[in-house]
Order: structure tokens, then sequence, then C-alpha cells
């Protein structure tokens, strides 16, 4: 389907990816929306649970409840709209819906590469000068360095966005299950030098930007548990093992999916690649709560503290 039109008269996008399924669109549905209310719960209880409990007001905490704050911002963006487009028969977007979702995925990717590198950071200054950790990381700057985080990545992007919206376009058929932003900027049917140029600066400032301190980060890192004792490896350990899981399973996510938008991979299975395509939006908001929940020693004290609490209480009004 071809549009001889701008993309200020562009009304909507088709998305082309979708699969006929049949009825077992009402299992897809269940799945989906299962998983979105788990990752809801998941991220927010973890939130109101740092919030709540001053002895989890830390710099390392802070950035946690940010990490899991731009977990729910992700999702937000994605799943609503990907249980809307289960059920329905016509996969249609309006434009300006579609430029949204293309802000929020994009701005999410970018926020959780950046969370990523501010805590391997403050894990770096934890374990390699744990005597001048009080001083160097502090809740003001902690607080400063989030603000800053979210700005930069909002700014970044709205850049790219706004060299989107500013395209005219020659068609407005979407081979994605939701809005991608080099997708609509293949549509186009006027010069593209400029997007894909600041695209590619983009991609470099959201992700290997960050990847430079985190690899400093870790580097430190090692090199102090080599030379210290068995004590100070376990505690580097402990305290890196779920970010390094979250490392790695986020920049697998986001690294297939820069390659499969810009690249024609037909090796790969059509199915294989939409589960692909989703698994960076699904899997680490999924996985982040459940990591970080079952590896930080206080945020397990604190929940095993209000479980029983609530048991005892209940045997109370029982007896009572």
């Amino acid at each position: 389907m071809k549009l001889n039109s701008t993309s200020s008269t562009l009304s909507h996008f088709i998305l082309g990816a979708y699969l006929n399924v049949g009825k077992l669109r009402y299992f897809f549905f269940l799945m989906a929306a299962s998983l979105y209310v788990v990752i809801v719960v998941a991220n927010a209880s973890l939130i109101v649970v740092i919030s709540v409990n001053r002895s989890l007001h830390e710099p390392m905490y802070m950035f946690l409840c940010s990490l899991f704050v731009n977990e729910l911002y992700g999702s937000l963006g994605l799943f609503p709209f990907l249980l809307i487009q289960i059920l329905s028969d016509v996969h249609t977007v309006s434009a300006p819906l579609c430029f949204l979702q293309i802000f929020c995925v994009y701005t999410y990717g970018s926020v959780e590469f950046c969370n990523l590198a501010v805590m391997s950071y403050d894990r770096y200054v934890a374990i390699c000068y744990p005597l001048q950790y009080s001083t160097r990381m502090t809740l003001r700057s902690a607080a400063v360095i989030i603000v800053l985080t979210w700005l930069y990545c909002f700014v970044k992007f709205f850049i790219v966005l706004s060299l989107t919206i500013r395209l005219s376009f020659c068609g407005n058929i979407l081979n994605s299950l939701y809005c991608q932003n080099y997708g609509v900027v293949k549509l186009a049917c006027s010069d593209t030098q400029v997007n894909n140029f600041y695209g590619i600066f983009s991609i470099f400032l959201s992700v290997f930007a960050p990847l430079l301190p985190i690899i400093f980060s870790y580097m430190k890192i090692l090199r102090v548990c080599f030379v210290g004792s068995r004590q100070m490896r376990q505690k580097a350990v402990s305290t890196c093992s779920p970010h390094l899981v979250s490392l790695v399973n986020f920049s697998f996510g986001s690294c297939f999916e820069m390659l499969q938008s810009r690249f024609d991979l037909t090796g790969v299975p059509a199915e294989l690649k939409l589960f692909l395509s989703l698994y960076f939006l699904i899997i680490q908001p999924f996985l982040n709560p459940v990591m970080y929940g079952l590896q930080m020693s206080k945020i397990r004290k604190i929940y095993k503290h209000v479980l029983c609490f609530k048991i005892i209480d209940q045997r109370k009004n029982t007896a009572s």
C-alpha cells in the first residue's frame, strides 16, 4: 500500500508482521497480559519497598529504583499496544501514536544502558574505594546523576524523532510488531542522509558510550578482586553478578534488534525474529526485579520481615 503524502498528512501505519494465528490469539493475549501483570507487580513492589524503608535510602538502591521505574516505563510503551494488536483483525496504528511509541521504546533502551553504566560505576567506587564511598557517592549526587541520565536520554532521542517526523513518506507498511524508528525512516521518499547519520551517532551515544564506563569499572573491580582477600571477592561477586546478568541479557536483545532492523536476516526463521524483536522489551523488565530481589540481601530481609509480619497479624486476627 503506497501513500503519496507527507508526514503531516499521514494518518496511520500498518504493522505487517502480525501472523494470522486464529483462535490462538486469545492464548497469546492471556500470556502477554499475565506477563505484563507480573512485570508491573514485581517492579512496582520493589519501588515501594525501596521508597518506604529508610535503610534502603542509599545510592545503590536509588539507582535500582531508577532501573525499576524504567522497566515500568518501557513496558507501558509496549504491552497495552501489543495486547490491543493481538486481538485486532486490522493491525493499524495512528501516526501520532506510532511516533509516541517510538519515543517510549527508544528512550527506554537508552535509559536502561545509562542506568547500567551508572550502577557499574557505583559498584566500582563501593568495592575499590569503600572508605571513600560515603563521600564520593552521596544521596544528593545520586539524585543528580539519575535526573541527568533521564534528561540526557530524552533530549537525545527527541532530536532523533523530530528528524523522523519531518520526513515525507511514500508508504505506510511497517514489517514489525511495533513502531520502530528505522522502519519508519525506510518508508521515506525524501532525503534521509541526516537521519541515517544522526541515527548511527545516537546508537553510539546510547550503547557504546555507556559501555566505556562499564568496561572501565569492571576492569578495576577485577583487578581489586585478584589482589584482594577471599571476602573481597565474595562481596564483588554477590554485588556485581545481578548487574552482569542484566547487562549481558539486555545487550544481547538490543544488539539483535539493531541488526534485524537494519539487515535482512533471511537465515533466521520469521517466528524467531518476531520473538527476538520483543526480547529486550519483555525479558529485561521481567528479569531485573527477579535478579535483584533475590540477590540483594537487604531487600530479601525486608521482604521476609513484611511477610512474617503479615502472617503474625493474620494469626492474631484469627485468634481474636
